[in-house]
Protein backbone atom coordinates (compact mmCIF):
# COMPACT_ATOMS: atom_id res chain seq x y z
CA UNK A 1 0.00 0.00 0.00
CA UNK A 2 1.24 3.49 -0.86
CA UNK A 3 2.54 5.48 2.10
CA UNK A 4 1.83 9.21 1.83
CA UNK A 5 4.29 11.77 3.13
CA UNK A 6 1.43 13.58 4.81
CA UNK A 7 -2.33 13.31 5.07
CA UNK A 8 -4.28 16.51 5.71
CA UNK A 9 -7.61 16.04 7.48
CA UNK A 10 -9.92 18.85 6.38
CA UNK A 11 -10.11 21.06 3.30
CA UNK A 12 -10.91 24.39 4.87
CA UNK A 13 -8.57 27.38 4.49
CA UNK A 14 -6.00 25.79 6.82
CA UNK A 15 -6.01 22.40 5.10
CA UNK A 16 -6.02 23.81 1.57
CA UNK A 17 -3.23 26.24 2.37
CA UNK A 18 -1.17 23.41 3.84
CA UNK A 19 -1.85 21.32 0.75
CA UNK A 20 -0.65 24.07 -1.55
CA UNK A 21 2.66 24.44 0.27
CA UNK A 22 3.30 20.69 0.39
CA UNK A 23 2.20 20.14 -3.20
CA UNK A 24 4.63 22.79 -4.36
CA UNK A 25 7.29 21.07 -2.24
CA UNK A 26 6.68 17.89 -4.28
CA UNK A 27 5.42 15.91 -1.31
CA UNK A 28 3.02 13.00 -1.81
CA UNK A 29 0.00 14.10 0.15
CA UNK A 30 -3.71 13.37 0.44
CA UNK A 31 -6.43 15.76 1.56
CA UNK A 32 -9.59 14.33 3.12
CA UNK A 33 -12.80 16.33 3.44
CA UNK A 34 -16.45 15.49 4.07
CA UNK A 35 -18.04 18.88 3.42
CA UNK A 36 -18.98 19.70 7.02
CA UNK A 37 -17.10 23.01 7.24
CA UNK A 38 -19.04 25.29 9.60
CA UNK A 39 -18.97 28.33 7.30
CA UNK A 40 -21.05 26.46 4.70
CA UNK A 41 -24.17 28.16 6.15
CA UNK A 42 -22.72 31.63 5.60
CA UNK A 43 -23.84 33.67 2.62
CA UNK A 44 -20.50 35.46 2.20
CA UNK A 45 -16.99 35.29 3.64
CA UNK A 46 -15.20 38.51 4.48
CA UNK A 47 -11.78 39.78 5.45
CA UNK A 48 -9.67 37.68 3.06
CA UNK A 49 -7.76 40.11 0.86
CA UNK A 50 -8.72 39.77 -2.86
CA UNK A 51 -11.66 37.50 -1.93
CA UNK A 52 -13.82 39.76 0.25
CA UNK A 53 -17.48 38.79 -0.08
CA UNK A 54 -16.88 35.44 -1.76
CA UNK A 55 -19.25 32.57 -1.04
CA UNK A 56 -17.61 29.91 1.15
CA UNK A 57 -18.16 27.10 -1.37
CA UNK A 58 -16.70 29.21 -4.17
CA UNK A 59 -13.64 29.94 -2.02
CA UNK A 60 -13.21 26.24 -1.36
CA UNK A 61 -13.61 25.31 -5.02
CA UNK A 62 -11.04 27.92 -6.06
CA UNK A 63 -8.58 26.42 -3.62
CA UNK A 64 -9.21 22.87 -4.79
CA UNK A 65 -8.84 23.93 -8.41
CA UNK A 66 -5.47 25.51 -7.68
CA UNK A 67 -4.27 22.26 -6.11
CA UNK A 68 -5.19 20.21 -9.19
CA UNK A 69 -2.08 21.29 -11.08
CA UNK A 70 0.19 19.60 -8.54
CA UNK A 71 0.31 15.87 -9.42
CA UNK A 72 1.49 14.74 -5.98
CA UNK A 73 -1.78 15.88 -4.34
CA UNK A 74 -4.69 13.44 -3.98
CA UNK A 75 -8.16 14.43 -2.78
CA UNK A 76 -10.72 12.15 -1.11
CA UNK A 77 -14.32 13.09 -0.32
CA UNK A 78 -14.96 10.93 2.70
CA UNK A 79 -14.95 10.99 6.49
CA UNK A 80 -11.99 9.70 8.45
CA UNK A 81 -13.30 7.61 11.33
CA UNK A 82 -10.10 6.44 12.96
CA UNK A 83 -6.40 7.26 13.08
CA UNK A 84 -4.15 4.52 14.46
CA UNK A 85 -0.50 5.07 15.30
CA UNK A 86 1.71 2.25 13.99
CA UNK A 87 4.75 2.66 16.24
CA UNK A 88 6.64 -0.26 14.72
CA UNK A 89 6.72 1.31 11.26
CA UNK A 90 6.62 4.96 12.43
CA UNK A 91 3.50 5.80 10.49
CA UNK A 92 -0.26 6.14 10.83
CA UNK A 93 -3.13 4.01 9.58
CA UNK A 94 -6.10 6.07 8.40
CA UNK A 95 -9.53 4.43 8.27
CA UNK A 96 -12.51 6.01 6.51
CA UNK A 97 -16.28 5.69 6.66
CA UNK A 98 -16.33 3.87 3.32
CA UNK A 99 -13.98 1.14 4.62
CA UNK A 100 -10.80 2.38 2.95
CA UNK A 101 -7.39 2.42 4.61
CA UNK A 102 -4.43 4.71 3.96
CA UNK A 103 -0.91 4.97 5.33
CA UNK A 104 1.00 8.15 6.05
CA UNK A 105 4.15 9.29 7.79
CA UNK A 106 2.70 12.59 9.01
CA UNK A 107 -0.70 14.10 9.67
CA UNK A 108 -2.04 17.64 9.72
CA UNK A 109 -5.30 17.97 11.64
CA UNK A 110 -7.33 20.81 10.12
CA UNK A 111 -10.94 19.73 10.64
CA UNK A 112 -12.04 23.00 12.24
CA UNK A 113 -14.76 23.27 14.86
CA UNK A 114 -18.55 23.35 15.07
CA UNK A 115 -21.09 25.50 16.92
CA UNK A 116 -23.69 24.54 19.48
CA UNK A 117 -26.57 26.82 20.54
CA UNK A 118 -28.52 26.78 23.78
CA UNK A 119 -31.55 28.00 21.80
CA UNK A 120 -31.92 25.43 18.98
CA UNK A 121 -33.94 27.72 16.69
CA UNK A 122 -30.91 30.01 16.33
CA UNK A 123 -29.71 27.48 13.77
CA UNK A 124 -32.60 28.46 11.45
CA UNK A 125 -31.17 31.97 11.04
CA UNK A 126 -27.47 31.44 11.65
CA UNK A 127 -25.34 32.63 8.76
CA UNK A 128 -28.19 34.69 7.30
CA UNK A 129 -29.50 36.98 10.05
CA UNK A 130 -27.50 35.90 13.08
CA UNK A 131 -23.71 35.77 13.12
CA UNK A 132 -20.91 35.12 15.58
CA UNK A 133 -18.19 37.42 14.22
CA UNK A 134 -18.63 41.21 13.87
CA UNK A 135 -15.38 41.44 11.91
CA UNK A 136 -16.87 39.08 9.35
CA UNK A 137 -20.40 40.49 9.15
CA UNK A 138 -20.57 43.76 11.09
CA UNK A 139 -20.14 45.99 8.05
CA UNK A 140 -23.23 44.59 6.35
CA UNK A 141 -25.28 45.20 9.53
CA UNK A 142 -23.94 48.68 10.27
CA UNK A 143 -26.41 51.15 11.83
CA UNK A 144 -29.21 48.58 11.93
CA UNK A 145 -31.10 47.66 15.11
CA UNK A 146 -29.31 44.54 16.35
CA UNK A 147 -29.48 42.00 19.14
CA UNK A 148 -26.50 40.61 21.02
CA UNK A 149 -27.36 37.16 22.39
CA UNK A 150 -25.08 35.75 25.07
CA UNK A 151 -25.46 33.99 28.41
CA UNK A 152 -22.29 34.83 30.33
CA UNK A 153 -21.50 38.31 31.59
CA UNK A 154 -18.01 38.43 30.10
CA UNK A 155 -19.43 37.38 26.73
CA UNK A 156 -22.26 39.92 26.92
CA UNK A 157 -19.93 42.81 27.69
CA UNK A 158 -17.30 41.79 25.16
CA UNK A 159 -19.73 41.36 22.27
CA UNK A 160 -21.86 44.40 23.12
CA UNK A 161 -18.82 46.68 23.30
CA UNK A 162 -17.50 45.26 20.04
CA UNK A 163 -20.76 45.41 18.08
CA UNK A 164 -21.38 48.96 19.36
CA UNK A 165 -18.67 50.02 16.91
CA UNK A 166 -20.95 49.07 14.00
CA UNK A 167 -24.35 49.98 15.45
CA UNK A 168 -25.44 52.03 18.46
CA UNK A 169 -28.96 50.53 18.29
CA UNK A 170 -28.42 47.42 20.42
CA UNK A 171 -30.48 45.12 22.60
CA UNK A 172 -28.73 42.54 24.77
CA UNK A 173 -30.61 39.24 25.18
CA UNK A 174 -29.32 36.97 27.96
CA UNK A 175 -31.82 34.05 27.91
CA UNK A 176 -32.48 34.06 31.66
CA UNK A 177 -29.01 35.05 32.84
CA UNK A 178 -29.05 38.01 35.24
CA UNK A 179 -26.30 40.55 34.71
CA UNK A 180 -24.59 42.22 37.64
CA UNK A 181 -25.62 45.75 38.57
CA UNK A 182 -22.27 47.03 37.34
CA UNK A 183 -22.74 45.41 33.92
CA UNK A 184 -26.28 46.76 33.64
CA UNK A 185 -25.01 50.26 34.40
CA UNK A 186 -22.29 49.96 31.73
CA UNK A 187 -24.79 48.96 29.08
CA UNK A 188 -27.49 51.44 30.07
CA UNK A 189 -24.93 54.24 30.00
CA UNK A 190 -24.72 53.59 26.24
CA UNK A 191 -28.51 53.28 25.90
CA UNK A 192 -28.21 49.53 25.25
CA UNK A 193 -31.46 47.73 26.08
CA UNK A 194 -31.44 44.52 28.12
CA UNK A 195 -33.84 41.57 27.83
CA UNK A 196 -33.11 38.96 30.51
CA UNK A 197 -36.15 36.69 30.27
CA UNK A 198 -35.64 33.07 29.15
CA UNK A 199 -36.18 32.55 25.42
CA UNK A 200 -38.94 30.27 24.22
CA UNK A 201 -38.21 30.46 20.50
CA UNK A 202 -36.93 32.52 17.61
CA UNK A 203 -39.56 33.14 14.97
CA UNK A 204 -39.34 34.10 11.32
CA UNK A 205 -40.37 33.28 7.80
CA UNK A 206 -38.38 31.56 5.05
CA UNK A 207 -35.15 31.77 7.04
CA UNK A 208 -35.56 35.45 7.89
CA UNK A 209 -35.61 36.31 11.60
CA UNK A 210 -38.58 38.42 12.67
CA UNK A 211 -38.88 38.24 16.46
CA UNK A 212 -37.95 36.55 19.72
CA UNK A 213 -40.60 34.88 21.82
CA UNK A 214 -39.87 34.78 25.56
CA UNK A 215 -41.24 32.32 28.10
CA UNK A 216 -43.21 35.17 29.65
CA UNK A 217 -45.25 35.39 26.44
CA UNK A 218 -43.67 38.69 25.45
CA UNK A 219 -42.26 39.01 21.93
CA UNK A 220 -39.52 41.32 20.73
CA UNK A 221 -39.16 42.29 17.08
CA UNK A 222 -35.67 41.89 15.63
CA UNK A 223 -34.20 40.99 12.28
CA UNK A 224 -30.44 40.56 12.82
CA UNK A 225 -27.66 40.40 15.34
CA UNK A 226 -24.83 38.46 16.88
CA UNK A 227 -24.80 35.36 19.04
CA UNK A 228 -22.04 33.64 21.00
CA UNK A 229 -22.19 29.85 20.49
CA UNK A 230 -20.34 27.14 22.32
CA UNK A 231 -17.59 25.82 20.06
CA UNK A 232 -16.31 22.24 20.04
CA UNK A 233 -14.17 19.91 17.95
CA UNK A 234 -16.31 17.52 15.96
CA UNK A 235 -13.81 14.69 16.49
CA UNK A 236 -11.37 13.55 19.18
CA UNK A 237 -8.36 12.82 16.98
CA UNK A 238 -6.00 15.12 18.89
CA UNK A 239 -7.07 13.69 22.23
CA UNK A 240 -6.95 10.04 21.15
CA UNK A 241 -3.52 10.46 19.60
CA UNK A 242 -2.20 11.81 22.89
CA UNK A 243 -1.61 15.45 21.99
CA UNK A 244 -1.26 17.70 25.00
CA UNK A 245 -4.25 20.00 25.40
CA UNK A 246 -4.61 23.04 27.65
CA UNK A 247 -7.53 23.51 30.02
CA UNK A 248 -8.90 26.08 27.57
CA UNK A 249 -9.15 23.33 24.93
CA UNK A 250 -6.30 24.71 22.84
CA UNK A 251 -3.83 22.11 21.57
CA UNK A 252 -0.27 22.73 22.73
CA UNK A 253 2.10 23.40 19.81
CA UNK A 254 5.52 24.89 19.20
CA UNK A 255 3.88 27.86 17.48
CA UNK A 256 4.32 26.52 13.96
CA UNK A 257 1.98 23.53 13.96
CA UNK A 258 3.97 20.78 15.68
CA UNK A 259 2.00 19.15 18.51
CA UNK A 260 3.59 17.38 21.46
CA UNK A 261 3.31 14.07 19.57
CA UNK A 262 5.88 13.45 16.85
CA UNK A 263 4.57 13.60 13.27
CA UNK A 264 1.20 15.07 14.25
CA UNK A 265 0.63 18.69 13.26
CA UNK A 266 -2.39 20.89 13.67
CA UNK A 267 -3.68 24.11 12.13
CA UNK A 268 -6.54 26.58 12.15
CA UNK A 269 -9.57 26.39 14.39
CA UNK A 270 -8.80 22.77 15.26
CA UNK A 271 -5.75 23.94 17.17
CA UNK A 272 -7.50 26.81 18.94
CA UNK A 273 -10.81 25.04 19.61
CA UNK A 274 -12.28 28.45 18.90
CA UNK A 275 -13.25 30.65 15.95
CA UNK A 276 -10.74 32.20 13.59
CA UNK A 277 -10.78 34.10 10.32
CA UNK A 278 -10.15 32.62 6.88
CA UNK A 279 -6.94 34.60 6.60
CA UNK A 280 -5.51 33.52 9.95
CA UNK A 281 -6.51 29.89 9.40
CA UNK A 282 -4.85 29.89 5.98
CA UNK A 283 -1.68 31.31 7.52
CA UNK A 284 -1.76 28.62 10.22
CA UNK A 285 -2.04 25.96 7.52
CA UNK A 286 0.99 27.35 5.72
CA UNK A 287 3.05 27.33 8.92
CA UNK A 288 2.13 23.73 9.68
CA UNK A 289 3.05 22.70 6.13
CA UNK A 290 6.42 24.44 6.37
CA UNK A 291 7.06 22.45 9.56
CA UNK A 292 6.07 19.17 7.89
CA UNK A 293 8.32 19.81 4.92
CA UNK A 294 11.24 20.93 7.09
CA UNK A 295 10.97 17.78 9.20
CA UNK A 296 10.74 15.51 6.16
CA UNK A 297 13.76 17.23 4.66
CA UNK A 298 15.92 16.81 7.76
CA UNK A 299 14.84 13.20 8.32
CA UNK A 300 15.59 12.10 4.77
CA UNK A 301 18.68 14.07 3.82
Amino acid sequence: MKVFDCIIVGAGPAGLSAGLILGRARREIAIFDDGTNRNRVTQESHGFLTRDGIKPQAFKELGLTELEKYPSISKFNTTITEIIKDNEHERFIIKTMDDQQFLTEKIILATGIQEEFSVPSVRNYYGKNLFSCPYCDGWELRDKPLIVMAEKEEHVLHMAKLVYNWSKNLTVVTNGFQLSEEAVQQLQARNINIKSDPIMNLLGNDGNLEKIEFETGETFECTAGFVIPTFYRSNQFAEKLGCEIQESGMVVTDGVGRTTIDNIYIAGETEKSGPSSLLISAADGSKAAFSVNADLTMERF
